[in-house]
């Protein structure tokens, strides 16, 4: 191709690199090809030159370069509009996964700077009608060989540059493992979320059963399914899986299914089982698909739904891009924005003291202020909870307020007034939950006479949360038996306006038992807060 300033003498059927006007009130559009009538205007005009393109015998124009190879390139369930100033698209003609071979476009996007082809992303979902590539010529042609050369690495490799796997109708079953503090809210919000994520590849729960969490029954439930020729069987787990020899796994093998595959380099979805029996898929899911946010599991079952086999190698293969979390680029349900962290690298977590009640079995004391060890008892808490990893303390007061007030603010802690406070704990909650639920991940609620509590026990509470995973509610034990502070995601702040009286956040954590995570402190620090005088006398004499 020749491309220059061109004497308009010499310029017909020369192609504009820019738009000219061959009369004042003409303009010829770049792109255009001059014939003989706007040579003779241009030259009214004068103008001697122009910069344009003059096609040679070894070049193939812009259009038929672009359509050519984009022929090459169509196939089953993939069109090819007709090419318009240089560029050719494919399209969808399925609702499925794309698969794009990598290596062969990068080695097509290597024959020419001229030539350029830019697909969807390998694994991607499409609808029917979308667009999957465009092919662009840059210039106004490309050499003819340089095409030939696209076009026969096309046609001569082992799998197609793009091909479009349509989701098909499967036959699901799905299993519920329950623990005793099982809530049947709870498990039919899992299959609500699942049943969204099935229709959007087509297809839909077939089957569903609920069964204790132990090996034995649960390797009946999934005998049962693939005795019903499920071809696909999902289970969710009352707790997550931490071995292959756990219980979803051990279920597995006693029906004689084998383990493919255990976890994977995707967050979140690391905890993911993936098995089979026989012709019989089985997943064991890991605790983020009980939210609808785009997890490691989205990828897996989008291919399964279209046919595309997953393998333990596939799975191994997603680390890159698989780091899921807070990709604000990356479109995904939420309930609401999530927060900006304080601190880089910090979990977005606010701890928050109960200072406002009435104490009515302290007598006329009120005990956050009582010494100990020459501190106020709501100093010593207060302390502890600014040397943790929190991303902010604060304070609900309401009780003695001008008494409390004081004290927070000498070392710097917000306070939020609740003037119900005698209504009880569950005012106190509400107050915080309302001032603090839309700036953090979660909220760490701890009583105010809880003077034996440290940064340690805080930051080990802060260090197992994580939503994604399935611990929205943290919890410390000791020997098993659950104590105070407690961390509850900040998703869940309509329950906890729900709540009334001065029973805490007990229901609440009761109804939610599947994303409750215990954390053995082995301390019994968890259960001292002081409510009465003998209780303080006590601590004081300690």
């Amino acid at each position: 191709m020749i491309f220059g300033r061109i004497a308009v003498d010499e310029a017909e059927g020369a192609i504009l690199a820019h738009a000219v006007n061959s009369a004042p009130d003409r303009l010829l559009k770049k792109g255009h090809v001059l014939t003989r009538s706007d040579i003779k205007d241009l030259k009214n005009n004068n103008i001697q030159t122009v910069l344009a393109a003059k096609l040679e015998n070894t070049d193939m124009g812009e259009d038929q370069a672009a359509a050519t190879i984009a022929a090459a390139f169509t196939g089953p369930h993939i069109t090819a509009n007709p090419a318009f100033t240089g560029r050719a698209n494919l399209i969808s003609l399925a609702h499925g996964v794309a698969v794009a071979d990598e290596a062969l476009l990068k080695k097509i996007n290597h024959v020419d700077e001229k030539i350029t082809v830019a697909t969807v992303k390998n694994f991607e979902v499409v609808e029917a009608e979308q667009m999957l590539a465009t092919i662009k010529i840059i210039p106004f042609a490309a050499d003819k060989t340089k095409v030939a050369d696209v076009v026969r690495l096309a046609t001569q490799a082992s799998s197609p540059l793009l091909s479009v796997h349509p989701f098909r109708s499967h036959k699901i079953g799905i299993i519920s493992t329950i623990l005793p503090r099982t809530k049947k809210t709870v498990v039919a919000k899992s299959e609500k979320v699942m049943e969204t994520r099935l229709r959007e590849c087509g297809n839909r729960i077939n089957a569903r059963e609920t069964v204790e969490h132990h090996e034995e029954p649960l390797s009946q439930s999934i005998s049962r399914l693939k005795d019903q020729e499920c071809e696909l069987i999902l289970i969710f787990g009352a707790s997550a899986i931490t071995d292959r020899n756990d219980v979803i796994p051990t279920a597995i093998a006693l029906t004689g299914g084998k383990i493919d595959h255990f976890g994977m380099p995707v967050d979140p979805g690391n905890l993911l089982l993936l098995a089979h029996i026989g012709e019989t898929t089985v997943i064991g899911l890991p605790g983020c698909t009980r939210s609808p946010k785009l997890n490691g599991f989205d990828w897996v079952l989008q291919r399964l739904l279209a046919d595309i086999p997953v393998t333990a190698s596939d799975i191994m293969d997603m680390g890159a891009g698989g780091l899921l979390k807070e990709i604000t680029s990356r479109p995904q349900p939420r309930n609401r924005p999530l927060p900006q962290k304080k601190d880089k690298g910090q979990k977005s977590v606010a701890i928050l003291m109960l200072a406002a009640g009435q104490s009515r079995r302290m007598g006329s004391q009120n005990k956050l202020l009582a010494e100990i060890n020459g501190k106020p008892m709501l100093r010593h808490t207060a302390e502890q909870a600014l040397k943790s990893k929190a991303a902010g303390v604060f304070a609900v007061t309401g009780h003695e307020k001008e008494k409390i007030l004081p004290l927070l603010e000498e070392m710097g802690i917000p306070a939020f007034d609740n003037p119900d406070y005698a209504e009880g704990l569950s005012s106190s909650l509400k107050t915080g939950f309302r001032a603090l639920a839309g700036k953090f991940d979660g909220i760490l609620i701890c009583l105010g006479d809880m003077p034996l509590v440290t940064a340690a026990l805080f930051n080990a509470l802060i260090e197992a949360f994580d939503r994604e995973e399935g611990r929205a509610i943290v919890v410390p034990t000791c020997q098993g038996k659950r104590g105070n502070p407690v961390l509850i995601a900040s998703s869940f702040e309509a329950d906890i306006l729900a709540i009334t009286g001065d029973i805490g956040a007990k229901s609440l954590i009761a109804d939610n038992e599947l994303v409750v995570f215990n954390v053995e402190v082995g301390d019994n620090s968890i259960f001292a807060d002081i409510d009465t005088p003998d209780a303080l006398s006590n601590l004081q004499r300690q």
